[in-house]
């Protein structure tokens, strides 16, 4: 499959970027968070949809956050850097959980998983690992209860 702008850069980890494509990214938490600020990461990552990214699905767990998303493009023409808008929805609520707890560091590490989608079978294997991850973990019996689920088009 053929990339469009495709680029490599390299962190801890390597990530990959191109126009026009699908992408999964996941993070973990340095410790489990509670439900509040599951509710603040939450609204922050769902806050730049429409305009940055068209959100598909997200899921904040006690230990680590999952979405899938594509990047939109920028006034400019360019599409927005991904890593621009989930970091950045990580220091915000991460600066008011620290504000609250009165930690030294918030609560996310610095750097997320991010992968490029390659096809429907993996888009749809990804998206129902995400949906279903609420039960997974015994958080819910019923995904669509769990309040650190969002599906885009579902009633918030």
């Amino acid at each position: 499959m053929p990339f469009h702008n495709f680029r490599i850069w390299r962190g801890r980890l390597p990530h990959w970027r191109a126009d026009s494509v699908t992408y999964f990214v996941t993070f973990r938490h340095r410790r489990a968070l509670d439900e509040g600020e599951r509710a603040l990461l939450l609204r922050h990552l769902i806050k730049p949809d429409g305009r940055r990214w068209d959100l598909q699905i997200v899921c904040v767990l006690p230990e680590q956050t999952d979405l899938i998303f594509r990047v939109l493009e920028s006034p400019s023409g360019a599409p927005y850097e991904l890593s621009e808008i989930v970091e950045k929805a990580k220091a915000k609520s991460g600066k008011l959980i620290i504000k609250k707890t009165g930690e030294r560091f918030p609560p996310f590490y610095a750097e997320s998983y991010d992968r490029i989608i390659r096809d429907e079978v993996e888009l749809e294997q990804r998206w129902q690992e995400i949906f279903e991850g609420p039960t997974a973990h015994e958080l819910a019996e019923d995904p669509e209860e769990y309040p650190g689920l969002w599906v885009a088009g579902a009633p918030a």
